[in-house]
């Protein structure tokens, strides 16, 4: 878990850089995000106003390296005949990622890899393409999503495929690019390499533009500015359901690039790719990522709930009493439950998504990206502390019975009391009128 001080740390001054500055090709655009913040909307800058780091994931702040497996072919996904000795040779392959998975920079032994690694810092995040993964509600209607996206092909290029709870999309702002003859023909391969460092590898910065909607109500883009971000935000709004607050949105943001150089990895929010049309292999790393800003809610709202009720047990030690009426605590209680629910029954947030099952190959990239997300950990960790929780509200249940109990004890107590004292009232009254 991140400590609180490292929380409220800007976004893009998450990650250490490095003084050892890069040999750019002078043929590079113009920063992206700069041009984009001069023309964002009102509802684009709410949307930067609210957004907070609620990841509570230490790669975020510790330069954390994930090797990720060899890119799958594409070629090879379309083909379900592929021979049975290439799939031995990937099996090897992960065996030899497995033992080096978490080999920080410095252990990194090819030489441009390690210098790649050493020279990314933020001052190279408004250079290359961004990932961004947006939480906005509960889930997306996505039979309408998908007729929305069809509808949109000739404007934006769009071809829809929807896998199980993911719906995938090409999806281009033609006016807002100068290159998007580029952009859509898949098969030009006149794309200007550059070096980040003198000893690095070449590196292609990503031109495939790619939206993967998931049902349980995230979205992740590749290769968008922020402005086209806020922009697709703004049409995805109307197929919302369960839309949550500007405050808690939750946000992931990374940075990628294309090289051959060497391995495709994931260190300080850096994505290295071999390959930026393999829209599958994008897949397995965007699930991970949907299910990474999901937990985040969940720990936004856990955070919530422990801030609720942290005064509880002063209160207990100070007074012996409880300032909550019996419904409060219900309905603390309810929400509690719901939102365990949410986390341990949501099939799609915790397990393997569906696909990994009927796309073996891509369960070894998957798995590498949940790793370095560090999801495991953070379930079980908002798990335990979600027990606590539901320790002390169901102490304060029990104390209410108790306390109710009591209150009848009192009330039996009092009856008996009236009634001892009318018979009493009785016995004197026909004392009296005996001696009469």
């Amino acid at each position: 878990m991140t400590d609180s001080s490292d929380i409220n740390v800007p976004l893009l001054n998450k990650s250490n850089s490095s003084n050892n500055y890069i040999n750019i090709n002078s043929n590079i655009p113009e920063n992206p995000v700069k041009l984009s913040q001069q023309s964002i909307s009102k509802t684009s800058n709410k949307l930067s106003k609210a957004n907070k780091i609620g990841l509570q994931r230490t790669s975020r702040t510790s330069q954390k390296l994930k090797l990720l497996p060899e890119d799958p072919d594409l070629d090879s996904i379309n083909n379900k005949n592929d021979d049975d000795h290439e799939d031995d040779d990937d099996d090897d392959e992960d065996e030899n990622v497995t033992s080096r998975v978490y080999s920080q920079v410095k252990k990194i032994t090819d030489t441009s890899a390690r210098k790649d690694a050493e020279t990314l810092g933020k001052s190279h995040r408004d250079l290359l393409p961004r990932v961004s993964a947006y939480c906005t509600c509960g889930s997306y209607k996505m039979k309408d999503l998908l007729r929305w996206f069809k509808d949109r092909k000739r404007i934006h290029n769009t071809s829809p495929k929807l896998f199980d709870e993911c719906l995938y999309t090409p999806f281009i702002y033609k006016d807002w690019r100068n290159d998007s003859s580029i952009i859509l023909d898949d098969n030009i391969n006149d794309h200007k390499l550059m070096r980040l460092a003198d000893d690095g590898g070449e590196i292609d910065i990503g031109k495939k533009n790619d939206i993967f909607i998931f049902e349980y109500g995230v979205v992740v883009m590749w290769g968008y500015t922020i402005k086209e971000e806020n922009a697709f935000l703004v049409d995805l709004a109307k197929f919302e359901s369960e839309k949550l607050s500007q405050e808690d949105i939750q946000i992931e943001e990374f940075n990628y690039y294309i090289t051959k150089s060497y391995q495709p990895r994931i260190y300080n929010d850096f994505i290295t790719l071999k390959d930026d049309n393999n829209y599958m292999l994008k897949l397995s790393i965007s699930h991970a990522l949907a299910q990474s800003v999901k937990i985040s809610l969940f720990e936004e709202l856990v955070d919530n709930t422990i801030e609720d009720t942290q005064d509880i047990p002063q209160q207990i030690a100070q007074t012996g009493k409880v300032e909550m009426t019996r419904d409060e605590i219900m309905k603390s209680i309810g929400e509690l439950f719901i939102l365990r629910i949410n986390i341990n029954l949501h099939g799609s947030v915790l397990d393997s998504p569906e696909l990994m099952w009927s796309e073996p190959h891509l369960e070894p990239i998957y798995q590498a990206t949940r790793g370095y997300l560090e999801i495991n950990q953070r379930v079980e960790l908002l798990n335990q502390r979600l027990e606590v929780i539901s320790d002390l509200l169901q102490m304060l249940k029990e104390q209410l019975g108790h306390s109710h109990e009591e209150n009848l004890e009192f009330i039996v107590v009092v009856l008996v009391g009236v009634e001892v004292l009318v018979s009493v009232i009785n016995i004197i009254i026909d004392i009296l009128t005996y001696k009469k």
